[in-house]
């Protein structure tokens, strides 16, 4: 949450991240400021490295590496010898690992981060899918696919395949950006690699990023000036192309080949945690785009994905850093939250005018009003005094809800000795908290005032956190859930500024939303306050209030590392990565703070949230023995979907961040971390009424789907207006009807790395209009979502992939939509109304009467939905298990194909399905009505055919899904 106040005295821009501290910043950071030590800041005399030593292993081979010439010393010292190692992991991965032979780098522990291993076949260097090649001197490497040792390689190192530099600045208004040479570079504080890519590639991937380009990155061409994706964790509000809260070092490259129409993907991750930049750019006049990496610590560390296939890429990229957790069933139903909510019958209240409303409310959320003095683990005892908070708690869980609160990274530090605060004094004495250089506690500044911040390093702290959040829920605060923030970790200060404070000062250096002097002011564009007022309606007195119009119109409604070496900078590496905080400090931990072991923050800051919901994953596995966490995080790492799921930040109530949320998604699959959704309707600003409609349908087929808005705003909650209420009824109706299929997208998520949300050109992978789609995406292979991105709008543009080959129906009537091939159609898309449409194919296992709650809903039939395709033809797949039990759990697959004429029901498994399949829609069926119906071989007699739509349903089945089923027509 919040980070938008601090902007406009924190945000230091690119400028400053060069310039050297002031003399305030280097008596909050202490020493470890090394004068310049004379780098030359250009890599043009880097002599490259050449090869020696080679060894043939089992799985590849090692090498030595060493500096080709004098050292440039570019931005630090040179590293002499370096170590190579290639390993063929798999018939599909492949590891090149270089690495200082030394090995004083921090590389990433395997107790933070366990990687797969690989199989150990040593067939795989004759035969596996992708092959390492090099020169020795001076030293390049290439990877080709084996089945085309020809083609382009998948990545070139070469300076042959490479533009030739000099080049000035790529993006002219940035220096840094100036291309001096492509050699290997490897020293203490920066590290260059650069690899040819065929000219204007489909980049996808690199984040966090809310991307102007959309999903696709910018590789600088089209007149896109290319992409500076830096990886530094950052508290900051959604800004667009910088660095957020998290980071994610992989992408995936799809590559069209225009001669064979045929396109394959595949995948480049770089596997460090160090502060970098990844640069995609084109250089005027160059026949390829490049990606260079520029880090200011670690090693090479690198692992390539060979697909082919989109979802394979992704799939192999979660066998290597962990598959994501199982969600419990509950999770993926509707959640409320806000900031401002300022008592337990504040709350309460919003529950009860849900239910008022028949909106269904699954789980109810609190932010850090629920605190005593903004303190972790504690409850106001005034607004929210523990005996009733448990009471409300215990009065949703009757009712079949849950309670999530929230848990930011700081805890605070106890003002004087007087001062009681166990989760402080108890850190304390199992030596938990971050530290300064000299051995003393870390003291930053974050809500409740001066705080400390855990070390996870340290021995003691996952068994600190469990201790915690289970005295918590022994207050009364009994969580189902729980929601961490502020964790890339955020601090309102630079360096340790609570050191030798005034602790007893618990105030923050900025004023709060919504507070005096400081309004929430700003709405959707389009919607002007100072004309209409404040309360975000579509209409007024029967004027509509786009953009200001005031003629009457109306809508229809639907290793180690810096630590341990000498001579290196702490603070201000000499190479600036392009954080869009500037100075690497500012708003979060000093990078010289010190962990456990010497380790050193500069080499693990982007570790920090990842570790946290590591550790907080293992306490509610202790807390709730046997039941599958529920965890929702900011800052992320690869792995942390092994542990939690993901919201996209502080959002803004605009429309071009509604659009952002699609392609927010699309990255946190290719991440591995699928369940994420945004703030719905926005969080920073006041919304409207239309947007907030079409947000509420767009994020109902979002895996995670909640609203949740700022101190200070005007309320959003889905009932505020009567025409968000209908959409939000209507959608939510859609969207528990679907949850079999949600859940069986993310069990093969959990199983296979499957990514539940897709674009569409990962079901097309060959159809070219598709690669930069990202107002429209893909559920599962099945479901197509084509939302309004606009305001004023009573029609959407979407295109249908397939180019005619493909059936679309439309989920409200089941008519086939005449669609134009491989171009835009236009749909009818009223306020209310959000087109979801059914590939053929498909067959659909539904809940029969969605409920109010996830286990009403549960308790009820199901039904099944078959899609045929022309010949006839649909397959779908159902997991069903208890939908809370960690696996390995009793559970069952149930299996649905059609034939024309046949639908056959198979189930596999020891989970016995309780409830009974009572209607079987099937589309495509022909325009002639069916003579005869038939269940197991019985004449069915309660069926109803629709020549229009070329429909069947038929009803009162009452099928056990336990044992296989045959549903015949003629």
């Amino acid at each position: 949450m919040l980070t938008t106040f601090l902007a406009g005295a924190l945000l230091l821009g690119r400028a400053a991240s060069a310039q050297r501290p002031t003399s305030l910043t280097h008596t909050l950071l202490g020493d470890g400021i090394l004068a310049d030590a004379g780098f030359s800041r250009n890599v043009s005399s880097c002599p490259g490295y050449k090869l020696s030593g080679l060894h043939e292993t089992k799985t590849g081979l090692t090498a030595r590496l060493s500096l080709a010439g004098p050292a440039c010393n570019a931005f630090g010292h040179d590293v002499a010898d370096l170590t190579l190692e290639v390993t063929y992991d798999t018939q599909t991965r492949l590891h090149v690992n270089i690495y200082d032979s030394a090995n004083s780098q921090f590389t990433i522990p395997s107790s933070v981060i366990q990687l797969d291993h690989g199989s150990g076949d040593p067939a795989l260097k004759q035969k596996s899918d992708l092959v390492f090649n090099y020169e020795s001197s001076p030293f390049a490497f290439w990877i080709t696919r084996r089945s085309e040792p020809d083609a382009q390689p998948l990545f070139d190192t070469r300076a042959s395949s490479l533009p030739p530099t000099p080049i000035p600045p790529v993006i002219p208004d940035d220096n840094s950006t100036a291309l001096d040479g492509f050699p290997l570079v490897f020293e203490d504080q920066y590290l260059q690699l650069t690899s040819a890519l065929p000219l204007g590639t489909n980049i996808y991937g690199l984040g966090e990023v809310v991307a102007s380009s959309g999903f696709r990155r910018d590789v600088g061409t089209d007149g896109g000036p290319g992409t500076i994706q830096t990886m530094w964790a950052r508290d900051i509000a959604d800004p667009v192309d910088q660095n957020v809260y998290g980071s994610h070092p992989i992408y995936m490259e799809h590559r069209y080949n225009e001669t064979t129409k045929r396109a394959q993907s595949h995948g480049v991750f770089h596997f460090s945690a160090a502060g970098s930049d990844t640069l995609l750019l084109t250089p005027p006049s160059s026949p390829v785009s490049l990606v260079q990496y520029r880090s200011i610590g670690g090693t090479f560390n690198f692992y390539f994905f060979s697909g082919p296939s989109p979802q394979k890429v992704i799939e192999q990229y979660g066998a290597l850093v962990g598959l994501p957790t199982w969600q419990p069933y509950w999770g993926f139903g509707f959640h409320l939250c806000r900031w401002g909510y300022t008592s337990v019958n504040d709350t309460k209240a919003q529950v009860e005018a849900m239910r008022a409303a028949g909106i269904p409310l699954e789980t109810m959320w609190n932010d850090i009003d629920l605190y005593h003095a903004y303190r972790d683990f504690t409850t106001d005892p005034t607004s929210f005094p523990a005996n009733e908070v448990k009471a409300f708690i215990e009065e949703l869980a009757s009712n079949n809800q849950h309670y999530i609160p929230i848990v930011d990274a700081a805890v605070a530090h106890t003002v004087n000795a007087t001062d009681v605060y166990d989760p402080y004094t108890r850190g304390v004495e199992l030596d938990v908290w971050m530290k300064n250089p000299d051995g003393s506690e870390y003291i930053g500044q974050v809500w409740p005032g001066y705080t400390v911040f855990p070390d996870w390093f340290s021995e003691h702290a996952t068994a600190y956190w469990t201790e915690a959040l289970k005295n918590w829920t022994q207050l009364g605060v009994e969580f189902s859930g729980i929601w961490l923030d502020m964790n890339e970790v955020s601090s309102f200060c630079i360096g340790s500024c609570g050191s030798g404070a005034d602790l007893s000062n618990t105030s923050v250096p900025f004023l709060l939303p919504g507070k005096p002097g400081n309004p929430v002011t700003e709405y959707p564009e389009g919607y002007n306050a100072a004309v209409w007022g404040p309360s975000g309606n579509m209409t007024i007195n029967g004027t509509l209030t786009y953009n200001n119009n005031v003629t009457s119109t109306t809508l229809s409604k639907r290793g180690l590392g810096a630590g341990g070496q000498k001579g290196v900078d702490l603070n201000s590496p000499p190479y600036a990565i392009h954080n869009g905080d500037g100075y690497l400090a500012t708003h979060t931990v000093a990078t010289n703070a010190t962990h456990a072991g010497g380790i050193v923050d500069l080499d693990v800051h982007n570790l920090w949230g990842m570790m946290e919901e590591k550790a907080t994953h293992l306490a509610l596995l202790t807390i709730h023995p046997g039941k599958r966490p529920f965890l929702i995080s900011r800052s992320t790492f690869p792995s942390s979907g092994r542990w939690s799921g993901h919201w996209l930040g502080d959002n803004f109530s605009k429309w071009a961040y509604m659009h952002y949320n699609i392609q927010g998604v699309l990255q946190f699959q290719l991440f591995q971390i699928p369940m994420v959704g945004a703030d719905t309707c926005g969080f920073n600003d006041n919304t409207d009424e239309e947007l907030c409609n079409r947000w509420m349908q767009l994020s109902a087929f979002m895996p995670f789907y909640r609203n949740h808005n700022v101190l200070g705003a005007i309320s959003q909650e889905p009932y505020r207006w009567e025409s968000v209420a209908n959409a939000s009824r209507t959608a939510m109706e859609v969207r528990y009807s679907m949850l079999p299929y949600w859940y069986t997208l993310f069990a093969n998520a959990s199983t296979y790395g499957s990514p539940p949300v897709r674009a569409l050109f990962y079901e097309f992978p060959d159809e070219p209009e598709l690669f930069g789609v990202d107002s429209q995406y893909l559920i599962g292979r099945d479901i197509l979502v084509t939302p309004v991105l606009t305001p004023n709008a009573s029609t959407v543009d979407g295109i249908f992939p397939g180019r005619g080959r493909t059936i679309w129906r439309d989920w409200y009537t089941h008519s086939v939509v005449n669609a134009t091939a491989g171009a835009n159609t236009t749909l009818a898309a009223p306020l209310g109304h959000i087109n979801v449409h059914i590939r053929d194919g498909s067959a659909l296992l539904l809940h029969a009467q969605p409920g109010y709650t996830t286990t009403e809903t549960r308790a009820n039939p199901y039904s099944l939905l078959v899609s045929q395709a022309a010949d006839g033809y649909a397959f779908g797949t159902a997991y069903v298990d208890d939908g809370e039990s960690v696996p390995p759990t009793p559970h069952t697959t149930l299996t649905f194909k059609a034939r024309k004429g046949t639908l056959a029901i198979a189930a596999v498994g020891n989970f016995k399905v309780a409830q009974k399949l009572e209607t079987v829609t099937v589309l495509g069926v022909g325009s002639k009505k069916p003579s005869e119906v038939k269940v197991n071989g019985k004449k069915a007699d309660n069926w109803e055919f629709d020549e229009g739509v070329e429909r069947l349903i038929v009803k009162q089945l009452g099928i056990d899904l336990n044992k296989g089923s045959t549903l015949t027509w003629s």
